[in-house]
């Protein structure tokens, strides 16, 4: 049995009949072939799946698509606007923020919440509020510029 329901992702009004076991990434992934929401862990450990519903991070593997129903979506494809890269965006491939890119979009997605309620965080803040995302590639030293990077140009 399916169930129906209906999202507005990166501002626009879906309608779609989902198995109620889907998890929301995969629905982004699968229903609206938004790929750049990544499949890490399955476990809600490494936040490659992190997304902005109602305008705040969550990981999107916790939370099945049944649950978003009215819900408001955004991805990291929804973060640029007018062809313009977000802040966020600017400052990882400005600080070298990403090496394999496979946690970048997780990355980006969380930290714009910390932005949202904090924005001029120490890097400490902002080390801190990462810790749900792992990268396995980068140290985080430059992930931590790109954000303080970002931080300056939205003020």
């Amino acid at each position: 049995m399916k169930v129906q329901i209906s999202v507005t992702v990166n501002g626009t009004n879906y309608q779609r009949e989902v198995e109620p076991r889907m998890l929301l990434v995969h629905f982004l992934r699968e229903e609206l072939s938004l790929t750049g929401t990544h499949v890490g862990c399955d476990t809600s450990s490494c936040g490659a799946c992190t997304v902005h519903l109602d305008g705040k991070a969550l990981k999107s593997c916790t939370m099945l698509a049944v649950q978003a129903n009215g819900k408001s979506i955004t991805t990291i494809e929804g973060m640029a606007t007018n062809g313009q890269l977000h802040p966020l965006q600017e400052g990882f491939h400005q600080e070298h923020g990403l090496q394999c890119g496979f946690c970048t979009p997780g990355m980006i997605m969380t930290a714009a919440d910390l932005l949202a309620n904090n924005s001029d965080p120490s890097e400490q803040e902002i080390r801190e509020g990462l810790e749900g995302n792992f990268c396995r590639c980068t140290g985080y030293h430059n992930i931590v510029k790109s954000v303080q990077h970002a931080a300056k140009k939205m003020v």
